[in-house]
């Protein structure tokens, strides 16, 4: 199966590459993921009639090997999806076509620059933008795509918590 660089940004991989990924995740099955690496928070979701509330998620903090992190850039304070990011989510959105996952775990992340409720709110604003890119762009259905924001709780670089890898967007197969 093919493998990801070293750095596990899958925003240069092939659908093929992040499709193995997801087989993987799926494979291993989050459900079966020991309690000590499960960890349930109150994040912001949107619920189906589009308000933003707080909803308690299980998140198990995968293996860095087996994450699909797309690096998708944003500015500065904004939620909005690059033009040049499109491609990126475009080679996801052929890989979770044609793979056999029925959920998805969209995941916003952010640094650790600013307030928990700062960023919360953020990373959910950006995991929402890549929802809805996947589903009116990618034609992904939207009952398969949840998104979520963990804002800074889950730093792919602890050891620098504002480094530019800690702002991603994490995908999780769930079923």
């Amino acid at each position: 199966a093919p493998v990801l660089a070293q750095s596990n940004d899958a925003s240069t991989a092939s659908a093929e590459e992040i499709k193995s990924l997801f087989k993987k995740q799926k494979s291993r099955g989050l459900a079966l993921i020991s309690s000590n690496t499960a960890t349930t928070v109150a994040v912001p979701t949107v619920s189906a009639e589009g308000k933003t509330e707080v909803a308690e998620v299980v998140y198990s903090e995968i293996e860095k090997a087996d994450q699909v992190n797309v690096s998708i850039s944003f500015d500065f304070d904004s939620a909005v999806l690059r033009p040049g990011e499109k491609p990126k989510l475009s080679t996801l959105c052929e890989a979770m076509k044609s793979v056999d996952v029925e959920q998805f775990r969209i995941v916003g992340h952010t640094d650790a620059s600013g307030s928990d409720a700062y960023n919360e709110k953020l990373s959910l604003l950006r995991a929402q933008e890549v929802k809805r890119f996947l589903v009116g762009d990618c034609g992904i259905d939207a009952a398969r795509l949840e998104a979520v924001g963990m804002g800074k709780r889950f730093l792919y670089n602890k050891e620098d918590p504002r480094a530019d890898e800690n702002r991603r967007v994490e995908f999780q197969a769930l079923s």
